[in-house]
């Protein structure tokens, strides 16, 4: 193939390298060094992680999370733009502004449905198993273009811009991509069978309602934990789903699913883990309060949560 997932991590790998290289030579950050090597760490994983050994992957990963709890992740020494230059060009540009943003689903969505049966001789243009991907990592290159074309700056001013927004997002740029691998280890160290044993044991799940409620909290608690629903899935699906709610209750997998999936939604709307989604925001926003996303979004979620046990109750055994 051409374009493969590997050249979307050689790309990711390249703005992380250049982030730790700027962040290096910025000698107006508190931590530099720290940082820098912090950010370094994580581009090695991009540009070379299937050539190292699964062992210093892992020694990579726990000299980044104790860099990250030491507090060794700083924010560095950025040139804003006055007030006044962002309403010049932001006059000068108008509703434009959006086209780049725009950009991107636009050519994610094109790869996507017309180009993977595209090929050049006998090679695919795009990475059959990964198209979605790496159509979206062609669109992030065209908004740039597009993006450095109307505001007459340099690929390098958005690279600045990159390392601004990386700063302000911290190590919680990292949780997504770790969280993700979490459920993967707990179904492998055997978490969903202790769930399994625990909730037979001490909970009566001869009463359906039960089993029900108990498969729809323990996904958003779980979800709470780790900050993922794909992470909390296989565990309580595993543990309680399959074996109970459709192997002793005969329910529809498919409901199951779709509910417990959003049923874990709802912890992710609760939880300081899912940074991304709640940490993030209240970072580029400049909030006070790093939990007043989360605050805001409670009520919601455990509304939602009641009406899921009621909703699973009842459409899963019709």
């Amino acid at each position: 193939m051409i374009l493969s997932i590997q050249h979307l991590y050689y790309l990711v790998g390249a703005i992380l390298a250049i982030t730790a290289c700027m962040t290096l030579a910025d000698k107006g950050h508190s931590k530099r060094y720290s940082s820098a090597l912090f950010w370094g760490l994580y581009a090695l994983v991009f540009l070379i992680g299937e050539k190292l050994a699964p062992e210093w992957v892992g020694v990579g990963v726990i000299v980044m999370a104790l860099i990250a709890g030491f507090g060794g992740v700083g924010f560095g020494k950025h040139k804003p733009r006055t007030d006044s230059e962002y309403m010049a060009s932001a006059k000068r540009l108008g509703n434009k502004l959006f086209m780049p943003a725009l950009a991107i689903p636009v050519v994610t969505v094109i790869g996507t449905l017309w180009l993977h049966n595209i090929k050049i001789g006998d090679v695919p243009l795009l990475d059959p198993k990964n198209t979605t991907l790496v159509s979206l990592g062609l669109g992030c290159i065209v908004a740039l273009a597009m993006a450095c074309y109307m505001t007459r700056e340099t690929p390098m001013q958005g690279m600045r811009e990159s390392r601004r927004l990386i700063d302000a997002l911290g190590w919680a740029v990292v949780l997504p991509q770790m969280l993700g691998m979490l459920g993967l280890v707990f179904s492998d160290a055997g978490v969903g069978k202790a769930v399994a044993y625990v909730t037979t044991s001490y909970i009566n799940m001869d009463i359906r309602f039960v089993a029900v409620a108990v498969y729809v909290v323990g996904m958003a608690l779980f979800t709470i934990i780790m900050g993922n629903g794909f992470a909390a899935f296989p565990v309580m699906t595993g543990g309680v789903g399959v074996p109970i709610l459709v192997g002793v209750y005969h329910g529809d997998p498919a409901v199951m699913a779709a509910i417990g999936m959003f049923s874990g939604y709802c912890g992710t709307l609760l939880t300081p883990m899912a940074a991304n989604f709640n940490i993030v925001p209240a970072a580029l926003l400049e909030l006070p309060d790093k939990n007043a996303v989360i605050k805001a979004q409670a009520p919601t979620a455990l509304a939602l949560l009641v009406v899921n046990v009621f909703l699973l109750n009842f459409l899963m055994f019709r």
